[in-house]
């Protein structure tokens, strides 16, 4: 059997927006010495560090805002958007935040997928094991959740614990990694208040829409993710197991319709690489290239979003009216008039 690998699409399958743009959070690596910089240069990184700290500076006013409310979406946008920041008054970080977003009525499996987040990763107790057990009550058909845990068990060497978790994803009804829920919640509440012109970059075209897409999509490009590589390696290594196979080929199954790119992506080779089907093999193999051409032209058209307000506008518009990554990235392709299949000719980007 070939062996269960990640294609050079799984590198780049994470929201293309959040890939292209900045995630406000102050860097605690110390800054090798700078190289002489001509005037210009010194100009545009004065300004460009000015704009950083005016799109700092409103994302905590955001936040401020936003924390007092009592439903748990607001609460859950502020907490997003409060756990790069350093230095965050206690009331208003993110633990504080989204353990008040885990409480308030309605709250609903995407704050506990967040909730993961919040532990000690300087003292090895990542992820938050209170969340997790939480997340299998809250959602025990949703494969996301088994394979997050998957990849827990696995990091710590419980294999008949990986098998468990492997079983409980097959037999699961849905895969969702709440990347659709936490846009939702940023996207809905990022407009409370006004940004000031500073925040915004002097070459920019987008104004205020420019900001709340960089608050929006790259806040959502951080959350956790599932196990999937874990749960590749467990269907690589149980390959002549009928009863792994036959997990390994369902959860596939699950997994091609599932809520993000880089999910389907692993269910797609699932079925190429363990059904005896050729025919199976050969169509997952074409819905795979066809996934991929989406991948790159979503990028090609996301990247054009900082300067193209109406693009911005949109997208904004398509993250508050919810659904998952997957759907948003096919929404924004059509509405623009882009294939979703690509030319017979055409061959994914390499390198």
């Amino acid at each position: 059997m070939r062996g269960l690998r990640y294609l050079a699409l799984s590198l780049a399958c994470t929201l293309a927006i959040g890939a292209t743009l900045p995630v406000l959070a102050a860097s605690k690596t110390k800054p090798a010495a700078p190289a002489p910089a001509t005037t210009a240069a010194v100009a545009t990184t004065a300004t460009t560090d000015n704009t950083t700290a005016a799109l700092l500076a409103f994302q905590r006013d955001l936040i401020s805002v936003l924390a007092p409310q009592a439903d748990p979406l607001p609460l859950l946008a502020a907490a997003l958007m409060a756990r790069p920041l350093p230095h965050q008054p206690k009331y208003n970080d993110f633990h504080t935040l989204i353990e008040r977003a885990a409480k308030a009525d309605g709250a609903g499996p995407e704050v506990s997928w967040t909730r993961l987040t919040d532990c000690d990763t300087a003292a090895d107790a990542c992820p938050n094991t209170a969340a997790l057990s939480q997340l299998t009550r809250q959602a025990p058909d949703n494969a996301a959740v088994w394979l997050f845990k998957l990849g827990v068990d696995a990091h710590a060497g419980k294999s008949a614990d990986v098998r468990g978790d492997l079983a409980k994803a097959a037999a699961a009804k849905l895969y969702d990694d709440y990347t659709g829920a936490s846009l939702k919640a940023l996207a809905s509440n990022v407009s409370v208040l006004p940004p000031p012109a500073t925040a915004t970059l002097p070459q920019s075209t987008t104004g205020a829409t420019g900001v709340q897409l960089v608050l929006v999509f790259g806040m959502a490009g951080t959350q956790p993710q599932p196990g999937l590589q874990a749960a590749a390696k467990a269907c690589e290594a149980g390959a002549t197991d009928a009863g792994v196979k036959d997990d390994c080929l369902k959860l596939g199954k699950i997994l091609e319709w599932g809520s993000s790119p880089l999910a389907r992506s692993l269910g797609l080779h699932l079925r190429e690489v363990l059904s005896d089907d050729a025919a199976q093999q050969t169509d997952a193999q074409n819905a795979r290239r066809n996934l991929i051409w989406q991948v790159q032209s979503f990028a090609e058209l996301s990247a054009r979003a900082p300067n193209d307000k109406p693009l911005a506008q949109h997208l904004l518009a398509l993250a508050r009216s919810g659904g998952t990554e997957m759907s948003l990235m096919l929404a924004a392709m059509r509405d623009y008039g882009m294939a979703t299949e690509p030319p017979a000719d055409w061959q994914p980007h390499q390198g």
